[in-house]
């Protein structure tokens, strides 16, 4: 591996020219096609597997033009002050209003309050109901305006008009002030780590060129793919990260090549061929974490995942390839590592680092500062203990919002429970009874605990499949609803065996419900396979047991505080108001295993960039204490600098106005910081302090087994050193091209 990208690295920074314009023109080409790619709206969602997904299917059968599984927009008026939505004018305005709101090609059909006795007992709360041919994320935004646009009218004729439902639902808008701030923090970081504004510029330049041409890649194909906007985030979010520090591990690694004397064709081949070795298996452990996210079986979520781990993809080859040909077009412009302190040094021994005197630190006193790095952590951890699942809802939005100001109106009018109303289909197709079964399904439904109204059944023209619908008395997200809809299921059973008929739960709260159940039962198989991958992987390159295990161990150990810190702001409210957190709830439920995958990703970077460089200072004959010095001394600083990206990058999209990307922001740059700076910095340092020479143990016949991968350049020694090493030898671009 260190030989073919010590000479893929020298082999680009000869022919950079051809290298450069390779990227640069796919870049333009990717651009082109995204500029006129057509739109794609946002991405259908489906839960396969779930009973609620299978209600909606079986609705598709049985009631065609239905469309069980679209939008709903909820109009809600609220009379003025000594008014009722019943006088003369207020309800001449709904009308108005409901006629406008048929007016559209997506548009099912509108429910007329005064029809469909849509209007609260006190008469001051009425609500029309809009059923679309598609769902909220699939919704054109023609529809959305032309909802607005009718409320609007509304509100000029004098009344409180707010709009509810997924009608509205749109794609995640990241906050653009944020990830500039972001970009703006990492260039101010590479700036004071590399030392020069050209070397600082080099991982900015090329990240950008990356995320460019992965989302723009993500942009031609999202219609044909069904790519939604939040996958375009996601992968602009790891990208831009990514993207930094993996260039950024190069171009240190060429600075400290420069200053052991080499010059700068054999400092780019070396830098390629050890610290893009690091990169190439960080970026593997990104994309297995990433691409297992598919072991969810949610069509979504596996299309996200694989649009990110595509963008990794392409950060690691720019990396290894960009980054040596920018090397060789900066030429002198890119200092030593040290430069400027030898310039400036008046004689003497060279004063030791940070990097280095924290890690003599660390290891005189391993087992005090491991104690105090678990123990915080796991203090942080103990709010993950409470944790709460689900999906937000309007109840969930800031109040400046018209989603929020409706389900607030609706729960005023109708009920807490009235913003999460549960369909049930009995399927009566195999039933003698169809009627006397809908009926006992009903009566059943109406004995439990915490329902509130159930309407009467409504048959299909065949007369075997039926639609009851059943308002819970709490609020959509509460436990209450949830036992609701699993007593409803359990009723199920008993009136297949006494009927023939089936009982299935949907709608949208019953579908949240369900993904939370699915992403929970989905975690421990996740974790098993990505965990279990890497580990593989990490075996190969530090050829040991112990660095590995202790690398996984360490990771949970983060995530677990970084999940607690998550719910200690998004659950509980602690700092919520400087993180702009509105309003507490449930946590997301895909954030658990989001954040397991890609934290997992990153916190195995930090661990192949830091650890390689101790085992390559220990396979060259230094002392265990030593390896751990040296390791820091060289990586530390780097490794600090490249987490401080990340955390910056991610910390950019907590200004999101969008809950999923504000909580994902905040999740992953809290989880960076704990990674990175107690786990990787302290910990790590410290087990291997204690473990000595076991730390690098393996097998004998497990060495055998596993492949010599070389990260730490070992193979390197023979190459480069011998004459004509400045000019390079021809013969090698010659033997990478065939490779």
């Amino acid at each position: 591996m260190a030989t073919f990208l010590y000479k893929l690295g020298r082999f680009a920074f000869r022919r950079r020219h051809f290298v450069a314009l390779f990227w640069v023109a796919l870049l333009t080409l990717a651009g082109v096609g995204a500029a006129s790619a057509p739109a794609a709206g946002s991405t259908s969602f489906s839960i396969p597997g779930t009973e609620a997904q299978k209600a909606f299917d079986l609705l598709e059968q049985r009631f065609p033009g239905m469309s069980a599984d679209g939008a709903t927009g909820r109009v809600v008026f609220k009379a003025p002050a000594g008014e009722k939505m019943t006088d003369a004018d207020n309800k001449a305005t709904v009308e108005k209003t409901v006629k406008e709101l048929a007016d559209g090609s997506e548009v099912v059909s509108v429910a007329d309050p005064y029809q469909a006795h849509a209007v609260s007992k006190d008469g001051t709360v009425a609500y029309a109901s809009v059923k679309y041919k598609v769902s909220g994320m699939e919704l054109k935004d023609a529809s959305r305006d032309a909802l607005k646009a009718a409320a609007q009218d509304a509100r000029h004729a004098g009344l409180k008009v707010e709009i509810g439902g997924d009608a509205l639902q749109a794609g995640a808008e990241p906050g653009a002030a944020g990830e500039v701030v972001g970009l703006a923090i990492a260039a101010v970081v590479l700036v004071i780590t590399l030392g020069s504004l050209v070397a600082a510029g080099l991982p900015l330049l090329t990240a950008l060129i990356g995320v460019g041409i992965g989302v723009s890649t993500i942009t031609v194909l999202a219609k044909s793919l069904d790519l939604g906007d939040t996958t375009s985030t996601l992968a602009l979010m790891i990208g831009l990260a990514v993207g930094i520090d993996y260039a950024l591990f190069i171009v240190s690694r060429y600075r400290s090549e420069l200053a052991e004397g080499r010059d700068r064709e054999e400092a780019v081949g070396r830098a390629a061929g050890t610290a893009g070795s690091a990169v190439v298996f960080a970026g593997l452990t990104v994309v297995i974490a990433l691409a297992g996210l598919s072991v969810v079986n949610v069509p979504m979520l596996t299309k996200m995942g694989l649009a990110a781990a595509g963008t990794v993809v392409v950060a690691v080859l720019i990396a290894l390839t960009m980054i040596p040909a920018l090397l060789g077009y900066a030429g002198r412009k890119v200092k030593a590592a040290g430069e400027k302190r030898r310039k400036g040094s008046t004689g003497g021994s060279e004063k030791p680092g940070l990097g280095a005197r924290w890690a003599s630190f660390v290891i005189r006193r391993p087992a005090a500062v491991l104690l105090l790095g678990v123990v915080g952590l796991g203090t942080i951890a103990v709010p993950a203990t409470q944790l709460e699942l689900g999906l937000p809802d309007d109840g969930s939005q800031p109040t400046s919002t018209t989603q929020r100001r409706a389900y607030d109106l609706l729960s005023e009018g109708f009920g807490p429970g009235f913003n999460g109303p549960l369909m049930i289909v009995v399927d009566a197709k195999d039933s003698a009874a169809p009627k006397a079964a809908a009926a006992q399904v009903a009566d059943g439904i109406k004995g439990l605990k915490d329902v509130t109204t159930v309407t009467p059944a409504v048959f299909n023209k065949a007369g075997d499949t039926a639609t009851i619908t059943v308002i819970p008395g709490s609020k959509p997200s509460s436990t209450q609803t949830e036992d609701l809809v699993h007593a409803i299921r359990d009723q199920s059973a008993g009136i297949k065996a006494d009927t023939g008929a089936k009982v299935l739960v949907t709608g949208t709260t019953a579908m949240n419900i369900d993904f939370s159940q699915k992403l929970n039962d989905a975690l421990i198989p996740y974790l098993g396979l990505v965990v279990g991958l890497a580990f593989l992987l990490l075996i190969a390159v530090f050829r040991s047991i112990l660095v590995p295990l202790k690398a996984a161990l360490g990771f949970l150990l983060s995530v677990l505080a970084a999940l607690g810190a998550v719910v200690a702001v998004f659950q509980w409210g602690w700092l919520g108001g400087l993180l702009g957190v509105e309003q507490t709830g449930p946590i997301m439920s895909m954030m658990p295993i989001f954040m397991v995958g890609v934290v997992f990703g990153l916190a195995m970077d930090y661990e192949v960039f830091l650890v390689t460089r101790m085992r390559e200072a220990y396979v060259h004959g230094e002392t265990p204490g030593q390896a751990i010095v040296t390791g820091f001394r060289h990586s530390a600083r780097v490794v600090a600098a490249a987490a401080a990206i990340m955390i910056a990058v991610f910390g950019g999209f907590i200004t999101s106005s969008e809950s999923m990307i504000k909580m994902i922001g905040f999740g992953l740059a809290i989880a960076v910081f704990f990674d990175a700076f107690i786990v990787r910095m302290a910990i790590v340092p410290a087990v291997l302090g204690l473990l000595g020479k076991r730390a690098w143990w393996l097998p004998k016949w497990l060495d055998r087994a596993v492949p010599n991968v070389d990260v730490e350049g070992e193979g390197l020694k023979t190459l480069g050193d011998g004459p004509g090493s400045k000019d390079g030898d021809p013969d090698e671009d010659r033997e990478l091209v065939r490779v």
